[in-house]
């Protein structure tokens, strides 16, 4: 898997990419991260970007021609999927994650100031994407969620790939409860199905603590599950 993350800000990327999950699958050549910086596009000598809006209003706009000439500099596979991350898009989750997961390479372009020339969502094949309905200062914190939430699928991430059939959101229902040592702590001891040695009945419990833990703390996921399942 290839990320070409274009962005104003590439240290954001890089330096979060150097660290725990990301960085250990960069070094086992399960993925890299490529950042392209727009300003390297720009016709003037002061790398302009962004230019005041037709029609008046507070804020900058992006320029559609540094992104434009950013996006179309990175070669791209047969297999390639191109993300506009911005609050319009549709709504990022595991499911998305998955589906991303199956492409060699996605590029991603990061917003900033007020938001973007519009002539920039027309980037053909380009998809909108959101972490949900809220504003962000930039596009990388996104940029950053879809690049971990993608290496953790992508096989031998993790190291052992059940670890991420267990994970929540894997199949539509939250992960159950874990534990560890010490067995009691301020009286509260781990559940003594847990130090059974049953694994059978230990996969039981697990899986009726997810679909309980599901339905009292996301009950929209808990519906979807049962409509989907049964």
């Amino acid at each position: 898997m290839k990320f070409d993350i274009i962005t104003l800000f590439p240290e954001i990327i890089s330096n979060y990419c150097s660290f725990s999950i990301p960085a250990r699958a960069q070094k086992q050549g399960i993925m890299s991260v490529n950042t392209v910086n727009p300003r390297d596009f720009t016709h003037d000598t002061h790398r302009k970007v962004d230019d005041t809006p037709y029609g008046g209003g507070a804020g900058m706009v992006l320029m559609c021609q540094p992104f434009y000439d950013a996006y179309e500099s990175i070669p791209k596979t047969a297999n390639s999927a191109a993300l506009l991350l911005t609050p319009q898009g549709e709504v990022f989750n595991q499911e998305k994650a998955g589906q991303l997961a199956g492409n060699d390479q996605i590029t991603m372009i990061c917003g900033h100031y007020e938001g973007f020339d519009e002539r920039i969502r027309e980037i053909p094949g380009i998809t909108e994407i959101s972490l949900g309905d809220f504003i962000l200062t930039g596009g990388e914190l996104a940029a950053l969620c879809i690049i971990d939430a993608v290496t953790r699928l992508l096989p031998g991430a993790l190291g052992k790939d059940e670890s991420v059939l267990e994970e929540s959101f894997s199949e539509g229902l939250l992960e159950y409860p874990h534990y560890t040592r010490p067995y009691e702590f301020r009286e509260k001891k781990v559940p003594d199905i847990l130090l059974s040695g049953n694994h059978q009945e230990i996969a039981k419990w697990r899986r009726e603590q997810a679909l309980l833990r599901t339905k009292t703390k996301r009950p929209d996921l808990y519906e979807k599950y049962l409509e989907k399942n049964f």
